[in-house]
């Protein structure tokens, strides 16, 4: 991975190697609402999660679905934004089998659980390691 720029690919490749992420919403009163969740990448930069349907996520993102991701930790982080969708029919089975790719060890995904899509439309690529000065690269994503 670069120091100053994030190609798509370098992109994909963090966070399929970090697999985890901090996935955060806003209630109808805007109180905040992160949790820490599996996050598979496709190739084309779109990310992937999982959240039980009676999770405070699912209302959330009903009510507001724009959502924040941070992928990593230290020395380096993503920090993503855009738009979860929610899946279903055809499309839900398609990309449920690719994310049963990236986590074969998750159970099969049923109907307690929605599957989101998030289209990156703004990134954060922040590298702090310790002695040197923060590398910090931002925009949006398209």
């Amino acid at each position: 991975m670069s120091n100053v720029s994030l190609t798509r690919e370098e992109f994909v490749d963090f966070v399929r190697t970090a697999q985890l992420g901090v996935v955060s919403t806003v209630d109808r009163d805007n109180r905040p609402e992160a949790a820490i969740m599996e996050i598979a990448a496709l190739g084309d930069g779109e990310l992937l999660f999982v959240a039980k349907t009676e999770a405070r996520k699912v209302a959330n993102l009903f009510h507001n679905p724009r959502a924040a991701i941070v992928v990593g930790w230290s020395p380096v982080s993503l920090q993503i934004e855009g738009e979860a969708e929610l899946l279903m029919g055809i499309e839900r089975e398609a990309l449920g089998a690719l994310y049963a790719e990236q986590f074969p060890e998750r159970p099969a995904l049923t109907e307690a659980f929605a599957l989101y899509r998030v289209r990156p439309d703004w990134l954060r690529y922040c590298e702090a390691r310790p002695g040197l000065p923060p590398i910090i690269s931002e925009g949006l994503w398209l």
